[in-house]
């Protein structure tokens, strides 16, 4: 044996409390494993691997699906002082995190070539390999799922949206989400926002038909709601406007003695279509919320009732009390603003 011969990598003996087979080497120091002694079990024909950089699979084989997702997770995480923190760890977002959720319109996790990464914008660590970094002013609280910390289906959406060019593969993914009663169109549609991605023609047709699928089973909520609980009939789906005067809102509900208007919050305002770049322009403000046209309906002497999909469904008695409270209040309050109702 000479001193240009390799020296053959001693096994390394685990406590037998340790069933991860995906280590950090900041987890692998504290078995008294040591940087460069890990090194060496990867080397070929080596009985461990190392496929993000200070990442440890303890196999030779290919890394199952929920492997490369803790991997990808512990990459994220390498910060000193982290581990004691919790700090910087992250959460699995965009597809990875859509299958977790069990959507089937999302690839199988071991089909995937990349695992995204929700990080703060903060961090400085660049996407290696699978594992790439997206990065967020603001991380939302993850949800736990096979034991990994995960983003919201709203936010995981957002992030897999954005790297999808494929219309009908991102209306895939928006209209199970609704279909299935994973999420609220609204909070789908804010995240969009936020992530400026309300530009995009194809994201456009996709909320499209987001709104769609969560506005339909809302209105027929909203009519069995008035009638099962005995409310005065409104006039259904009108357009409001000062006589002539601008267009003032349209709204789902409309009781004109009281000056009461309900608004199904189901993502976004009512809007004249537009096609093109006016289109594609006009998205973002008009998605954005519709709290303008709310105030200016208001500072007429019209109540709005803004009512969500979810509390339609989950306590339509509760809802019918809040739409009568406002139809009782009308006679203390000031007469409103004359105003002209159109159907819509």
């Amino acid at each position: 044996m000479t001193q240009n011969t390799p020296l053959s990598a001693r096994p390394v003996r685990l406590p037998t409390r340790v069933e991860q087979r995906v280590l950090s080497a900041e987890e692998l120091k504290v078995h008294g494993v040591s940087a460069a002694r890990a090194a060496a079990q990867c080397r070929d024909g080596g009985p461990w691997q190392q496929p993000l950089p200070g990442v440890f699979v303890l196999h030779p084989g290919p890394p199952t699906g929920e492997e490369r997702l803790r991997s990808a997770l512990l990459y994220a995480g390498r910060r000193r002082g982290a581990a004691e923190t919790g700090d910087g760890e992250g959460m699995v977002t965009g597809l990875a995190a859509l299958a977790l959720h069990g959507f089937s319109a999302a690839p199988p996790l071991d089909s995937l070539d990349r695992i995204d990464v929700l990080v703060p914008r903060t961090r400085r660590l660049r996407s290696a390999r699978y594992a790439h970094v997206v990065r967020t002013a603001e991380l939302p609280s993850p949800v736990r799922l096979a034991g990994l910390p995960v983003a919201p289906v709203a936010r995981a959406l957002a992030d897999a949206v954005a790297g999808i060019g494929d219309a009908s593969a991102a209306r895939r993914l928006l209209t199970e989400a609704v279909r299935g009663g994973l999420c609220e169109p609204a909070a789908v549609v804010r995240e969009l926002s936020r992530a400026k991605l309300l530009g995009r023609l194809h994201v456009v047709h996709a909320v499209d038909s987001l709104i769609a699928e969560g506005r339909a089973p809302a209105e027929c909520r909203l009519y069995e709601m008035v009638r099962t609980y005995d409310l005065p009939e409104p006039l259904w789906n009108v357009s409001l406007r000062l006589p002539g005067g601008p267009h003032l809102g349209e709204v789902d509900a409309y009781w004109p003695e009281e000056a009461v208007a309900v608004e199904l919050d189901t993502g976004a305002p009512r809007h004249s279509p537009l096609d093109g770049d006016r289109r594609r322009a006009g998205l973002d403000a008009r998605w954005s919320g519709y709290a303008p046209e709310r105030e200016h309906l208001e500072g007429l002497g019209i109540t709005v009732v803004r009512l969500t999909p979810k509390r339609l469904q989950e306590a339509p008695e509760q809802q019918a009390t809040v739409v009568r409270t406002a139809l009782m209040a009308a006679a203390d309050r000031a007469p409103a603003e004359y105003v002209v109702i159109l159907p819509r």
